[in-house]
């Protein structure tokens, strides 16, 4: 449903996705567009980039030094994953000003409220959001977004920043890709802060898709993919130059091989994902961390 309550546009057995969003002015419907990438045209790739735009912030001192302090990624890593990708995914899902989506803003504030964070950090972390599946799909995706998508994708999440109380947001998409830069350039330097909660968190992802005991196996796998001032400040070892080549190889055979295949004709809902964290289900109310 959109914030409207209508229901969420579906393709017809002849429609494609991409031709639909075509149609729509970015301006006015950006929450549609963002809606339409995130649930049908790039839904795998979106969710995996906005993992990996987790992921870069926890190069960042002040925000892994303020993650350990909670404890919550190292004590219980899942459900703080599951927590954050339900509440995003409601208001994406639902709409920014619709009733599910202006709850799980408000869970989101108030969690954040709850800690002395800077609006530099808050902003790094929402451009991270903008700018990561962007880039992903430039480089793993069956296409990358067009500059109509872009424009669509970086004015929801400037409007999902303003009612997160976010100041001085980015004015344009190229603002935001210059902040994003100029931020990471400043503050990314090594801690062992870093080296725990993104140790933590990728030890998580990994035993999504394999068993414990080859969780060890899989790091090397995820640290070709990261560029170097990421990788030295979370401390982690440089893979051979070999797998650095062969794992962005994998991941653009498998674009090419997307290209080969139906497109998606059923939404791929975030919410509606089984999960053992949450097993008869939440509510948003009871979302996050609390006091």
């Amino acid at each position: 449903m959109t914030a409207t309550g209508t229901p969420m546009w579906t393709p017809g057995r002849r429609e494609r996705v991409a031709d639909r969003i075509a149609t729509l002015d970015p301006e006015v419907d950006f929450e549609e567009i963002a809606r339409l990438l995130y649930a049908y045209e790039f839904s795998w790739d979106i969710e995996r980039a906005l993992e990996f735009a987790l992921f870069r912030t926890y190069a960042v001192p002040s925000i892994s030094g303020l993650l350990a302090k909670t404890g919550e990624f190292e004590r219980r890593p899942r459900k703080r994953y599951d927590d954050t990708e339900i509440i995003l995914a409601e208001v994406i899902e639902h709409g920014l000003d619709s009733d599910r989506g202006q709850r799980s803003v408000a869970r989101m504030n108030a969690m954040h409220a709850r800690y002395r964070i800077s609006n530099a950090d808050m902003l790094y972390v929402l451009t991270t959001f903008i700018c990561e599946p962007i880039r992903w799909l430039d480089r793993f995706g069956r296409r990358p977004m067009t500059p109509h998508e872009t424009q669509g994708w970086f004015l929801y999440y400037r409007n999902l920043g303003s009612r997160m109380g976010i100041a001085s947001l980015p004015d344009s998409l190229d603002d935001a890709y210059r902040y994003n830069l100029d931020y990471e350039a400043e503050n990314f330097q090594f801690t062992e802060t870093n080296r725990r909660i993104a140790q933590s968190t990728l030890d998580l992802l990994l035993g999504f898709y394999l068993p414990r005991f080859l969780v060890p196996l899989g790091r090397p796998v995820v640290h070709a993919l990261l560029d170097t001032p990421l990788s030295e400040s979370m401390g982690f070892a440089r893979p051979p130059a070999w797998l650095r080549r062969a794992v962005p190889a994998g991941l653009r055979l498998r674009a090419s091989l997307l290209r080969r295949l139906p497109l998606r004709r059923r939404p791929r809902r975030l919410t509606q994902v089984s999960r053992p964290t949450y097993p008869g289900g939440y509510a948003i109310e009871h979302l996050g961390t609390f006091r």
